[in-house]
């Protein structure tokens, strides 16, 4: 996809987005479907394929950085160097996202405020958070962004299924995730310590101090310590998730006024001294309790490793290497928690660039990879989310603080619904999504499975799978689209 259009079109596609709005859902989408198409969304006329034994470097830099290879990125990526498209993608408020944003931005409940959410039935904002991350997924060219906010979400876990939290969890997805994704690490921790939809999650809301002897609420301690910061085996003790669980007390949400707002109420907070991580915070703090337990838990040595070795499980591999942990550390701890920075750091790596192949695809990458690869067409209505439910993996809806879990062998039982999945989306037999297969096939010029699978593995196929496609083929009299669907079910589509 185009990173970048002209002026006058960019203008001109945002009073269309304005003006679908008098559209009705159907027609509103066929034409943003249409306009987006003739705008570059589409397949190109020719694609180039890599062909060596071993995945292309660029192809893997775009495996892993994105949620797949879009026809004619592999072109584009080959064109640049890799730190240029790496630093492209450290940049996306200088990327031109309209075309995604035609699609995405439409889901009127993710730019409201918490309050305004409460006016809307629960399935209703269920459903456009759902879509809207699945779309931004596939469809955006700020690729790298959206990986990372796919990242925190599940470091900062909300499942939508609790309490309020489906009211409040597009405010956070907003205004915590989304715009600290690319940030600082301690500005994503504060923000989401005081975010409503954290609050009632691990019950932030609850912990107060209204007379002598009450216990704070130590939910939201323990999982800042445990999952968020310093990591489990992160040297703190049951003694600091009780001093720190007495820093966050009075932080409520407003009932009425405002509803789902956040405010401090210094009359149910512990003003006592405390001891957090061998730190004095004297009595007296207030308020700014808050900012010195945040301060405390991002500067901590434990936490610039827990943070590194996330990052470079994510990137790298389930078992990274140790060396690269303690460089990627050591780059949090110079540069202030600076994500951009250990990502440079990752991405760099020798050890990256050996990692070719290495991770499995959990089912949201697995489903999207395969959108992207096929430039599939889709507004993401409920045959496409379905799936998604079926493999285990809708967003928002783990139901533990830690998040989806990033190793290969949780997902290993959703093989026979991926099959499904890719079989069916190569024959446009999932309602709302269409592939055009030929027209992939022809921009390819893959007249052979041994040039069609180069296109979606990033390298040229073995001896053995190119016989098993070839057999395929073989017994197949109705086109191609069954072959592109065996390939999207294949063993090393479901690595990158």
């Amino acid at each position: 996809m185009t990173a970048i259009m002209a002026n006058g079109r960019r203008e001109w596609l945002k009073a269309a987005a304005a003006a679908g709005g008098a559209l009705a859902l159907t027609g509103c989408e066929r034409v943003i479907s249409r306009v987006s198409q003739e705008l570059g969304q589409t397949i190109p006329e020719h694609i180039s394929v890599a062909a060596g034994a071993e995945i292309d470097p660029a192809f893997h830099l775009l495996a892993r950085a994105t949620y797949g290879v879009w026809p004619g990125d592999l072109d584009r990526a080959r064109s640049m160097s890799a730190e240029a498209w790496i630093e492209e993608q450290l940049a996306p408020e200088r990327i031109d996202d309209t075309l995604c944003d035609l699609r995405a931005r439409r889901f009127e409940t993710l730019h409201h405020d918490p309050g305004t959410c409460y006016e809307y039935k629960k399935p209703v904002l269920r459903e456009e958070i759902t879509r809207h991350t699945l779309l931004r997924a596939v469809y955006s060219q700020r690729s790298l962004f959206e990986v990372m906010v796919g990242f925190w979400t599940d470091h900062l876990n909300i499942n939508l299924e609790k309490g309020d939290s489906i009211y409040l969890k597009p405010a956070d997805d907003r205004a915590v995730i989304r715009a600290h994704a690319l940030g600082k690490f301690h500005d994503l921790i504060r923000a989401s310590a005081v975010s409503p939809a954290m609050l009632v999650y691990l019950d932030g809301k609850e912990n107060k101090k209204a007379k002598p002897g009450d216990i704070p609420n130590e939910n939201y301690a323990r999982e800042l310590l445990e999952l968020h910061t310093l990591g489990v085996h992160g040297g703190y003790t049951q003694s600091d998730v009780y001093e720190v669980a007495r820093c966050l007390t009075g932080w409520r949400l407003r009932a009425k006024w405002r509803k789902g707002t956040v405010y401090f109420d210094p009359a149910l907070h512990d003003d006592g001294e405390k001891f957090v991580l061998g730190h004095r915070i004297p009595a007296g703090g207030g308020v700014s309790d808050l900012d010195r337990v945040v301060e405390i838990v991002c500067n901590h040595p434990s936490t610039a490793r827990h943070i590194a070795t996330k990052l470079s499980q994510k990137f790298v591999s389930e078992n990274p290497p140790a060396a690269l942990i303690d460089r990627v550390a050591k780059v949090f701890a110079s540069n202030g928690g600076d994500i951009k920075a250990m990502l440079r750091e990752v991405l760099h790596s020798d050890e990256f660039k050996a990692a070719r192949g290495a991770k499995f695809k959990r089912p949201f990458h697995f489903i999207a990879s395969c959108l992207r690869a096929t430039a599939a067409d889709t507004h993401a209505h409920k045959p496409l989310v379905e799936y998604l439910l079926r493999m285990g993996q809708a967003p928002f809806q783990h139901p533990t603080p830690d998040g989806y879990p990033d190793e290969a062998a949780p997902w290993l039982g959703t093989l026979l619904w991926r099959w499904n999945f890719a079989l069916a989306i190569a024959a446009n037999q999932v309602p709302s999504v269409k592939v055009e297969t030929q027209r992939l096939i022809n921009a390819i010029g893959a007249r052979n499975p041994a040039r069609l699978l180069p296109h979606f593995i990033g390298r040229a196929g073995t001896e053995a799978e190119l016989k098993s496609l070839s057999d395929f083929a073989a017994g197949v009299s109705a086109g191609k689209d069954e072959l592109i669907g065996l390939i999207l079910a294949s063993p090393a589509f479901q690595r990158y």
